[in-house]
């Protein structure tokens, strides 16, 4: 028998006893359907009220005090990209957090333009 009641939920090698599932309370769909794994979050506030939110949301939000990407959470705070995208769409909701673009649309340089800069490069 543990010790202590924490250990009942903790297993040295499995880590922590609690289904991904039971931290986001069963959500399973995060609200944002626009976040993606290379979209970077930041925090909002550097001293976000944290009243009332789980430890992974504070993690999230400590994590995020420079930019991080979904898939850069999911690594550090250890749960699945799903389980990350709930909590993050539980901080943006309040505010905590503000979300941006993963990259820009590539678009391919004007071949006129190229075509200038070669020839401007040769002239050299």
């Amino acid at each position: 028998m543990a010790d202590n009641l924490d250990d009942q939920w903790w297993d040295e090698a499995a880590g922590p006893v609690v289904r991904p599932f039971a931290v986001t309370g069963g959500r399973t769909r995060a609200t944002p359907a626009l976040l993606d794994v290379a979209t970077q979050v930041m925090a909002a506030y550097p001293l976000a009220d944290r009243i009332g939110l789980e430890p992974e949301h504070i993690a999230i939000l400590d994590l995020c005090q420079h930019p991080q990407s979904v898939a850069e959470l999911a690594a550090y705070v250890n749960l699945p990209l799903m389980v990350i995208k709930v909590l993050l769409s539980d901080l943006i909701d309040r505010g905590d957090v503000v979300i941006g673009s993963p990259a820009q649309a590539f678009e391919t340089p004007d071949r006129d333009i190229l075509q200038a800069v070669l020839d401007g490069i040769r002239a050299l």
